[in-house]
């Protein structure tokens, strides 16, 4: 079960990874659309399609930790806390009493929309059901993914604390504007924040944007920046790599030539 919940290259790992893929991409689709008005219908068979996707990656999460060599391991793994929060708010409405939810509904709606990160479990290695790709690439993945996590999230939470009083903000789409529009330093100022929480969300997600993304940003900076030069370490300084043609290095003047002709 473990080899197959990780496993990338044979059919059925393959297969597994798609169906997981699509279904995350399925249960935030689901988010979103039941921001929006909607007929009775229509939020009935939302409800039921949620259901049956959470109780799918309910049972994902037993086989993870059932079939784990180290229980308490996976149990801690980010990536399985991740799991086990995107699936608590719908397990939450299908067993809690009514009066407990109606409590913490809101609160139950902020939950929701860490669904969104569980995409960073198939950014764990190069390795994906198409085949690999480079560090690079993988990089440059993550900090798209992140960038969309941050936007994403931002308006989730946003609309789940402004969409009661704030006229301007009927569905996640209007959250989802206003979240890019303000990121983006932009600031039409046609949507603003009425409540003290909508604030404090809008200066998190702008605390976020400044520090993850920069920080994504300059390993692939740094990646290209080496990309024509040798991995190879200075004994005397520990600076890292040299010109192709550096004989000695840069910093101190150490022979480094040495090193690199022997990692020919």
């Amino acid at each position: 079960m473990q080899f197959y919940l990780v496993d990338h290259r044979t059919p059925l790992g393959k297969a597994i990874d798609i169906w997981l893929l699509v279904l995350n991409l399925l249960f935030v689709g689901v988010f979103v659309a039941q921001t929006y008005s909607v007929s009775a219908t229509t939020e009935a068979w939302l409800w039921r399609f949620e259901v049956g996707i959470a109780l799918v990656f309910v049972v994902e999460y037993v086989l993870r930790l059932y079939g784990a060599q180290n229980r308490l391991a996976e149990f801690t793994n980010p990536y399985t806390m991740v799991d086990l929060l995107s699936v608590l708010p719908t397990m939450a409405v299908l067993f809690l009493p009514i009066p407990v939810i109606i409590i913490n509904i809101g609160f139950l709606r902020v939950i929701r929309v860490v669904r969104v990160l569980r995409f960073y479990r198939f950014t764990q290695d190069e390795e994906f059901f198409f085949g690999t790709v480079s560090v690079g690439t993988l990089r440059t993945m993550k900090l798209l993914l992140t960038v969309l996590v941050i936007f994403f999230v931002s308006a989730g939470l946003f609309f789940s604390v402004e969409y009661r009083v704030n006229p301007a903000v009927n569905n996640f789409g209007d959250a989802f504007y206003y979240t890019v529009v303000t990121l983006t330093t932009v600031g039409f100022g046609d949507i603003i924040p009425l409540t003290w929480m909508g604030r404090w969300v809008t200066v998190a997600g702008v605390l976020a944007a400044i520090i993850l993304v920069p920080w994504q940003a300059g390993k692939i900076v740094r990646e290209w920046a080496h990309r024509e030069k040798v991995n190879v370490t200075c004994p005397q300084c520990g600076l890292s790599y040299h010109d192709p043609d550096a004989s000695h290095c840069k910093a101190c003047g150490h022979v480094i030539y040495q090193e690199y002709d022997s990692r020919q």
